[in-house]
């Protein structure tokens, strides 16, 4: 990855995001969440986040670190 991923303490400091789940998710409730805010700070970044906290943490990429990290998945 070209830079380490940044914290955002609660989703709630996200307002407004629409949080994706796989299409290859259960229903468990057992994977992550992706959102691309379009305004704010956070503009431009991907948002990731657990399921099953959907009011916790989220970790933001850029685009390339981001389409780096699921490169080096494969």
């Amino acid at each position: 990855m070209t830079a380490l991923p940044r914290n955002v303490p609660t989703t709630s400091d996200l307002p407004g995001v629409r949080w994706l789940r796989s299409s290859h998710s259960t229903g468990a409730n057992n994977c992550v969440e992706t959102a691309r805010p379009v305004t704010g700070p956070c503009a431009g970044l991907l948002a990731v986040r657990d399921s099953k906290d959907p009011a916790g943490p989220a970790l933001l990429f850029s685009p390339e670190s981001w389409a780096g990290f699921t490169a080096a998945l494969h």
